[in-house]
């Protein structure tokens, strides 16, 4: 059954806003202010927060706030009076799904509800199919093929998202830091083209990658890409057919001197971005792994 958990410091408007959820068919907790509800979230994981704006301590903005940071994919509905426009409209921008005009709440929540209810079940099936990996494995190879390597990682993107394996900019760093990878392997490693022609700025990077795609050895090279995917991490392992390249000439990701060159950009931001990146002794080979974040692991504290 869907929870839903109601934040409002008005006793009688709790049991009025309860009786509609009840009557939606929803199981109902109360928290009367922002800091209750953080408590709440934290201890009973509601599917829907219900919201009161105007509250004592913490107020519904500010809740909608904490909880976009906290808690990115719990949906919260706002309970909105008169007075409260101006604050309402900036917590749907703030990360708030839906709204309910307290003067029409027994019609209005139903309607919201029935909404966002349908999104948490597609996102509760999402987490059941993740439940059920053990590990999944696939196997992707790339020549030269104009807009390939988007292609791939938009696809893997989208996997990863369906089953809400991590959040959204943790998805968008490490989709960042596989493009560069596979970038890598092609322009460096099949190419083998010097990143010290970027420096130059004068187009003889890409004029000689063009020329090279068309002949032998580079043309007829391909990169391989294996991706394993478990309950507790994401791994991709790429491999070029180049001739390699010494790993410990790679550029170190901790002095911000490197930051402002226009080589090496692409490991910077694969070390920044990845739990582990560990290169084969010939330099041909490299496996990236993302770990997924869970409460018990994270340092985080939404109360704190």
């Amino acid at each position: 059954m869907t929870t839903v958990l109601i934040v409002d410091d008005s006793a009688v408007c709790q049991r009025v806003a309860g009786a509609c959820v009840q009557a939606a068919g929803c199981d109902v907790r109360y928290a009367a202010d922002g800091c209750e509800a953080l408590e709440s979230v934290n201890a009973e994981k509601p599917d829907i927060v219900l919201t009161d704006l105007q509250m004592p301590k913490m107020d519904g903005l500010e809740l909608v706030e904490r909880l976009r940071d906290f808690y990115p994919q719990l949906p919260v509905i706002l309970m909105t009076g008169f007075g409260s426009e101006e604050v309402a409209a900036r917590a749907l921008r703030a990360g708030a799904s839906s709204y309910v005009p307290k003067e029409n709440l027994s019609k209005g929540l139903s309607e919201a509800l029935r909404t966002v209810m349908s999104v948490v079940h597609a996102i509760q099936e999402r987490e059941k199919v993740l439940a059920f990996l053990e590990e999944s494995e696939s196997r992707f190879v790339l020549g030269y093929e104009p807009g390939g390597i988007q292609a791939l990682v938009g696809y893997l993107h989208e996997q990863l998202k369906l089953l809400n394996y991590f959040d959204e900019s943790t998805l968008v760093q490490l989709t960042t830091a596989l493009s560069e990878s596979i970038t890598n392997a092609i322009d460096h490693g099949n190419l083998e083209l010097d990143s010290d022609l970027r420096e130059e700025d004068d187009g003889s990077y890409q004029a000689l990658a063009d020329q090279r795609i068309h002949e032998p050895p580079y043309r007829d090279r391909r990169v391989t890409i294996n991706a394993t995917l478990t309950q507790s991490e994401v791994k991709f392992v790429i491999s070029d057919e180049g001739p390699g390249f010494d790993p410990t000439s790679l550029p170190d990701p901790t002095d911000p001197e490197n930051l402002l060159k226009a080589s090496g950009r692409g490991i910077m931001l694969i070390r920044t971005f990845l739990d582990e990146v560990t290169f084969s002794e010939k330099g041909n080979e490299v496996t990236l792994i993302k770990r997924r974040d869970t409460p018990e692991n994270g340092d985080d504290d939404p109360e704190s």
